[in-house]
């Protein structure tokens, strides 16, 4: 028998991240998280347009994302914004560690879906872009959809 492909389910996107970095290597991650966090997710209670990736006694974490609380929850509910440990092998931990020191790179999260019944985070690193270099590449597209319907007309 052939084993099924798990489905995946968009959560929520960071749309700002392509505009405001040049995205470079693309990472996933599992991520910790308690059951009222997992409902709120099943829901599409998230954002992560404040969120970043950060380093947190040497593990990775996703900090400032807001998951909403549950509101079905008994007492025993999550914080909203509390960082979240993120599931990846200390190999990548110490190589993403060192291009963010060394390379003064950034980890932007892009976004949380499901994979299967496990929530997954998609990040990447990335480089800040200044507001000259978002005009130059929204003119470079801008260039490709004119070249695009030139040849499209004939």
């Amino acid at each position: 028998m052939a084993a099924r492909k798990a489905e995946r389910r968009n959560i929520c996107e960071n749309r700002r991240a392509r505009h405001d970095y040049e995205l470079g290597d693309v990472l996933v991650a599992g991520m910790v998280l308690m059951g009222s966090e997992v409902k709120s997710l099943r829901n599409g209670e998230a954002h992560l347009s404040e969120a970043w990736v950060g380093f947190e006694g040497g593990k990775l974490c996703l900090l400032k994302a807001h998951i909403a609380p549950y509101k079905q929850a008994t007492h025993i509910c999550h914080e909203a914004d509390r960082p979240r440990p993120l599931l990846v092998h200390a190999h990548e931990v110490a190589r993403l560690r060192e291009a963010v020191r060394e390379r003064g790179l950034t980890l932007v999260p892009l976004r949380l879906y499901f994979e299967g019944p496990w929530a997954k985070l998609e990040f990447a690193l990335g480089k800040g872009r200044k507001q000259h270099d978002k005009r130059d590449s929204m003119r470079e597209l801008e260039d490709r959809k004119e070249i695009a319907r030139a040849m499209n007309r004939g």
